[in-house]
């Protein structure tokens, strides 16, 4: 019987994961058990006692966690930075963002906006301080907020309404069937946010999770990484 490797993992490293997943699985005789979501209620998950043998957030989390005994420190490793983009339903005309003016007057013109959680996923958390510092904040009628970018991108390819507009991690965009990237957050709202990997503190299988840290991080995996919206 297969040995499971539980996961908990920020939405942004789901597909690059995704890419590497069939491959390790047979090598090493193992199920990936992945849980991907907003890095915040991963960690909740985490603290609250949820099996896990490997940890990918941002960095910062990581870091915490390392120093609240939870992470191990001699695994931590970064696997890359990850951009906050801006999405369109697939089909649509592509819309330059070279500016605030430009991302302003996108937003401004969405008849809905749809992002992460804005308490508990970066991009959501970072997306929201976009907003307010454009104004834009108030008009709750127009925010659609959900868990994880994920699913928010999920939510805007079917969209009823044509125009949306959303935001969220690069990554969970490319990964998203209906939307399409547009562009990135401009300067000074631009966000590049580092996804670290470590193995939790308990892990049934810390072996397997520094595998799997090895296999994400290889420098023969870097195209991989690319395609998968990793810097």
């Amino acid at each position: 019987m297969a040995k499971n490797l539980d996961i908990l993992s920020g939405g942004a490293a789901q597909g690059l994961v995704a890419r590497v997943q069939a491959a390790f699985e047979q090598q090493h005789g193992v199920r990936i058990a992945g849980t991907f979501g907003a890095v915040g209620m991963m960690k909740d998950k985490l603290v609250a006692g949820a099996p896990c043998d490997l940890l990918i957030l941002s960095d910062a989390l990581i870091r915490g966690l390392v120093a609240e005994g939870r992470a191990d420190a001699t695994t931590v490793r970064a696997l890359g930075g990850v951009k906050t983009g801006v999405a369109l339903k697939q089909g649509r005309s592509a819309v330059t963002i070279r500016d605030v003016d430009d991302l302003k007057a996108l937003l401004q013109s969405a008849p809905a906006i749809y992002f992460p959680d804005p308490l508990k996923a970066t991009a959501g958390i970072h997306f929201m301080k976009v907003l307010h510092a454009l104004g834009l904040a108030g008009d709750a009628a127009r925010l659609r907020t959900y868990p994880n970018g994920a699913m928010a991108m999920a939510a805007l390819a079917q969209a009823p309404e044509a125009d949306a507009v959303g935001s969220t991690q690069v990554t969970e965009i490319l990964i998203t069937q209906g939307v399409q990237l547009t562009g990135l957050l401009p300067a000074p709202h631009d966000l590049t946010t580092v996804y670290t990997a470590a193995v939790a503190k308990g892990a049934r299988e810390p072996e397997l999770a520094r595998a799997l840290i090895a296999a994400l991080s290889a420098p023969e995996a870097a195209q991989v990484r690319r395609e998968c919206g990793f810097d």
